[in-house]
């Protein structure tokens, strides 16, 4: 039984940064994608980042290019999103999700593609 834990949110001024930590367990997979997804109130589920553990690529959607990061500790089990530069376009829930597999040709970035989600963490920006 796969289970994400999101933890880091809070409330900051605009320019202000903020972590969000996902610690991951219950699998065994070596191949995988592990993403943020962010709902803002009245909006769908969209993609924040990608990270695929076989090779380490990464994706980094254009709203938060430049400000936001993502990484993993694979020791710790554990991934990160590095948030600076915080504008209250980014106030939202942020959730971690994880689907296992193959991906040769890079994370999906549909929610729909996710089977594996943790309970959110709320950012709020104002």
């Amino acid at each position: 039984h796969v289970q994400l834990v999101e933890s880091g949110g809070g409330s900051v001024e605009p320019g202000g940064s903020l972590r969000l930590s996902c610690v991951a367990s219950g699998y065994t997979y070596n191949s995988y994608c592990m993403a943020w997804f962010r709902q803002g109130s009245g909006k769908g589920r969209e993609v924040v980042a990608t990270i695929y553990t076989a090779d380490g690529s990464l994706y980094i959607d254009d709203s938060v290019e430049g400000r936001f990061t993502i990484s993993e500790d694979n020791d710790k089990n554990t991934l990160y999103l590095q948030m600076n530069s915080l504008e209250p376009e980014d106030t939202a829930m942020y959730y971690c999700a994880a689907t296992f597999g193959y991906f040769p040709s890079g994370c999906p970035r549909g929610s729909e593609s996710y089977y594996n989600w943790g309970q959110g963490t709320q950012v709020t920006v104002s």
